[in-house]
């Protein structure tokens, strides 16, 4: 962080103060593995703890000394602009965190070490159907329909604690459209989508898709596409292969997650109705070529 713009302290000015209150703003199970003596907890990361002040810091003018967990970690940036936009008159962020207080001597308090980061799982571990999730979108120039199609069975296969491959079926039979629902024009839309102008269910009632490779995106960050997935998208009986980014990783409960939105060119699929690359003179009877998908997986 700018540390022209935020005032700070370091470990030896901090010894050396006499009237100050200190404020840890990490996790409450990071505070109770090592705080500076002290120290009172209050996550920044919790939407309380802007009501909680009144009594983690209970003076708003005597110095108030905020710390995080180490000089590349902003939750102390994050706190101090709270703290001044409640009325504390001297906030200073201590740099470089408890990491930094700690080697140069500061006293610590410690307790029951923070878990551990959940293990990657290893093998075929099958998709929780109840927790995944597919919804699509459909446009047309002007207007949108938006709903879900059902996951019907699936895996995930991981090695080297990364994932290798996976495969996922679709159920077309299980679509629908939110927009539209508890209105005549659902079942409508949905007939519409079924037969042969899309996606031809009686013929092909599913989807299928099967990640044929994997790659970690570079220097990614927790909540940011972390991970590459190519893959084949068979649809209508046509095969084609796509690729696109996920956010991946584990919970805290142990089980891999990912997300992603992407779309795909429906005519690649030979999904043809109202597409301007076949048709002339659509009027309103024009849609979008290209499909959005936004995609929720839960394993394990």
């Amino acid at each position: 962080f700018d540390t022209n713009r935020y005032p700070t302290m370091n470990a030896a000015e901090l010894s050396s103060c006499n009237e100050f209150q200190l404020l840890d703003v990490r996790l409450d199970e990071d505070f109770e593995a090592a705080h500076l003596v002290g120290a009172v907890n209050n996550c920044v990361f919790e939407v309380a703890f802007a009501d909680r002040l009144a009594e983690s810091a209970p003076n708003r003018s005597v110095l108030t000394v905020v710390y995080g967990e180490d000089a590349t970690s902003h939750e102390a940036e994050a706190a101090r602009e709270k703290l001044e936009r409640a009325g504390y008159r001297d906030v200073r962020i201590l740099e470089g965190g408890i990491e930094a207080a700690e080697a140069a001597g500061l006293e610590i308090t410690r307790g029951r070490p923070a878990s551990a980061e959940p293990a990657v799982p290893q093998g075929v571990v099958p998709l929780d159907l109840k927790e995944s999730l597919v919804e699509w979108t459909g446009r047309n120039l002007l207007n949108k329909h938006f709903g879900t199609v059902a996951i019907d069975s699936g895996h995930l296969e991981f090695a080297d604690a990364r994932l290798v491959a996976g495969e996922f079926v679709i159920d077309l039979r299980q679509l629908t459209c939110t927009d539209l629902a508890g209105t005549e024009l659902h079942d409508v839309l949905i007939h519409h989508l079924h037969n042969e102008d899309f996606f031809d269910v009686v013929n092909h009632p599913t989807a299928r898709f099967v990640i044929t490779g994997t790659d970690t995106v570079a220097d990614s960050t927790p909540g940011a596409p972390n991970l590459r997935i190519e893959g084949n998208l068979t649809l209508r009986g046509v095969t084609e292969p796509i690729e696109f980014l996920a956010s991946a990783g584990i919970t805290l409960e142990g089980k891999a997650a990912a997300q992603t939105t992407f779309s795909i060119d429906r005519t690649r699929w030979g999904v043809l109705y109202g597409s301007g690359k076949f048709f002339r003179r659509l009027a309103g009877h024009l849609v979008n070529d290209h499909i959005d998908f936004q995609i929720r997986i839960l394993a394990g």
